[in-house]
């Protein structure tokens, strides 16, 4: 990035965003802030307030609003004396606090500013970012054509790491066409995340874009299909030592459309094993409990059965 090249004779400042590691956010928050003393010694204004929004970013993420809101009220008081792309960043991450504390009235104009913003300075990247999250801030009919416009923009960037957005886009929108049962235009995008993850090269990526593939297929009743792809996708989780619970879901899903209930009994009981303990299931109590009844898991076990 830019301000990450310090002063003249100084030590080279490192580039924080490639440290981001989302899923532990406490290890990020940790990280950045070793950088801070160098950040302060540097003066080098723009990198230690961009620094301070991704501090703020992995609070937030944390759930620790109030000390990411004080992170971000530092930032703010030097604003007069930064850049445009540090504006974008405080607002985006300011938004974002918002947004995760419930408060998605107070988040919305933030995003828009940080969008306005990021178009006329040429901040692809993080226009990108402000527009995805207008749409994920936004009620479900007006999602669709903010998502659209964040993949507009990405797919129209010179800038790759603007472009790598894509990935992630096809996969909201195909989502936001599914949910409204628009199964052509879910299973369109679907396969257009596919295709860019196998690019990118990522294998975790790449079977988490063919599973949605094939989940798709089945609601479009191309049932064989749909199950040969999600067997197909069980032998390289167990080659990689691995178990998803989704993809046994799904596959006693496809088992049960083809009459097939006896041999499904046992992977909806397998799925039920590794989906109850998954915390993004937590609010998805009837899913479970179908699981559960279907893989006849409650059954206790007696001699003879």
């Amino acid at each position: 990035m830019g301000v990450a090249d310090g002063k003249a004779g100084k030590t080279k400042l490192p580039d924080f965003d490639s440290l981001w590691d989302y899923d532990h956010p406490d290890a990020s928050e940790r990280k950045f802030r070793e950088l801070l003393p160098s950040a302060l010694d540097s003066r080098d204004f723009p990198y230690l307030t961009q620094l301070l929004t991704q501090i703020a970013r992995a609070e937030g993420l944390q759930r620790k609003f109030q000390d990411a809101h004080e992170t971000l009220d530092r930032v703010e008081k030097g604003l007069d004396k930064t850049d445009d792309k540090t504006r974008v960043r405080y607002l985006l991450e300011r938004g974002r606090v918002f947004n995760s504390s419930g408060k998605r009235d107070e988040a919305r104009p933030l995003f828009s500013q940080a969008l306005d913003l990021a178009v006329k300075t040429k901040d692809n990247f993080n226009a990108v970012d402000a527009a995805h999250m207008i749409a994920i801030a936004e009620p479900t009919e007006k999602q669709l054509q903010w998502n659209l416009k964040a993949l507009d923009l990405a797919e129209n960037s010179a800038d790759e790491k603007a472009r790598k957005w894509k990935g992630s886009l096809y996969n909201n929108i195909g989502w936001t066409y599914f949910e409204q049962e628009q199964y052509e235009e879910s299973l369109l995008m679907f396969e257009k995340a596919r295709e860019f993850q196998e690019q990118q090269g990522d294998p975790t990526k790449i079977m988490i874009a063919k599973w949605c593939v094939a989940k798709t297929l089945r609601m479009m009743d191309h049932t064989e299909e749909a199950l040969e792809m999600q067997r197909d996708l069980y032998e390289q989780y167990q080659a990689a030592g691995r178990r998803s619970g989704y993809v046994y879901e799904e596959i006693a899903e496809c088992l049960t459309v083809m009459g097939q209930e006896q041999e499904a009994q046992g992977w909806f009981a397998a799925a039920y094993e590794e989906l109850s303990k998954d915390p993004r299931l937590a609010d998805e109590q009837d899913r479970l409990n179908r699981l559960k009844e279907l893989g006849k898991v409650s059954r206790p076990e007696t001699p003879g059965h």
